[in-house]
């Protein structure tokens, strides 16, 4: 029996996936990363968990989804940013040194949009664009069951997408880190408000949801505002690629939901009539297991070469 190894790298967590040559995924390992921990460190708690996993298994091929641009082609990380040490790493050597073992690297985003392309929302739909909404903006683009790539080192960056000639971009209005932030200057210019009081209680990201729910004005508008920049950044890729289906993920699902619903109201100002119909917009299926998913893919793909 084949086995192949699938990893994510995140800024906030480690996830290690083993799956047989049928796809059925045999372990999930999953590690925090502590604030102030440094690429060393996270390397070190692969190696330790890996170490185990070998134990157990013998790894015909593995790949590694990386939060942050990489080099495909040479396996390498260009750069994290939020976690030191990662700057221009050859992350695929390291591993096949201590699996022997076939690896590739992959922006996690990539893999994400991957497996559901494959095995998610996407599964019947021939181009697929995926955008993960979390402390940055991600983004992936799947083609027939492929990965686009672009050349050196990346592509589908669609946070980075600049919406005015400023500088300002999408992830720096959009993002979760966005929202919190835009939510803690508006509850400080009203202290009383259903918003104020939701974000007193402690729930998290999800106090906008509440909010939202007891008819706060101030969480609609923030609503409205977020998916309308999203919708706009979102007329790119249309125009560029007129893709089959958008996928949207995000760490706070109702959120999320909330957002496309908004987003498939507005995507189609900004979009010319000769492209209508839009795409379908759909909520990714697959969540946090999306990115060693389709790193298990991509393994199990690239040992049949």
């Amino acid at each position: 029996m084949k086995y192949f190894l699938g990893i994510e790298i995140g800024s906030g967590k480690i996830h290690l996936a083993v799956a047989d040559e049928t796809y059925t995924i045999t372990e999930h390992i999953r590690r925090d990363v502590v604030p102030g921990n440094t690429a060393e460190d996270l390397r070190a708690q692969i190696e330790e968990v890996i170490d185990d996993l070998q134990t157990r298994y013998r790894f015909s091929s593995m790949c590694v989804g990386f939060g942050g641009p990489v080099d495909w082609r040479q396996g390498k990380t260009i750069q994290s940013y939020r976690i030191e040490g990662w700057k221009n790493f050859d992350l695929s050597d390291w591993l096949e040194d201590h699996l022997h073992c076939p690896s590739w690297v992959e922006n996690d985003a990539n893999l994400a949009a991957l497996a559901e392309a494959i095995q998610g929302a996407g599964k019947n739909y021939a181009t697929v664009f995926y955008l993960k909404l979390g402390h940055g903006i991600g983004g992936g683009l799947i083609q027939k069951g492929q990965i686009y790539h672009g050349a050196r080192p990346g592509e589908s960056e669609i946070g980075k997408i600049r919406l005015d000639r400023s500088g300002t971009t999408l992830e720096s209005v959009a993002s979760v880190r966005a929202i919190i932030q835009r939510i803690e200057e508006e509850v400080a210019k009203q202290p009383d408000g259903p918003l104020a009081q939701a974000v007193a209680a402690g729930q998290g990201v999800s106090y906008l949801i509440q909010a939202l729910a007891n008819g706060d004005s101030l969480a609609e508008q923030l609503l409205n505002e977020t998916a309308d920049q999203l919708a706009f950044a979102l007329s790119h890729v249309v125009h560029l690629f007129h893709p089959d289906l958008i996928v949207l993920s995000g760490g706070v699902p109702e959120l999320t939901e909330k957002l496309s619903q908004v987003i498939d109201q507005k995507l189609s100002a900004y979009v010319m009539e000769a492209f209508l119909p839009l795409p379908k917009i759909a909520l990714a299926q697959l969540q946090d297991e999306a990115v060693v998913r389709g790193a298990l893919l991509v393994a199990r793909q690239n040992s049949y070469l």
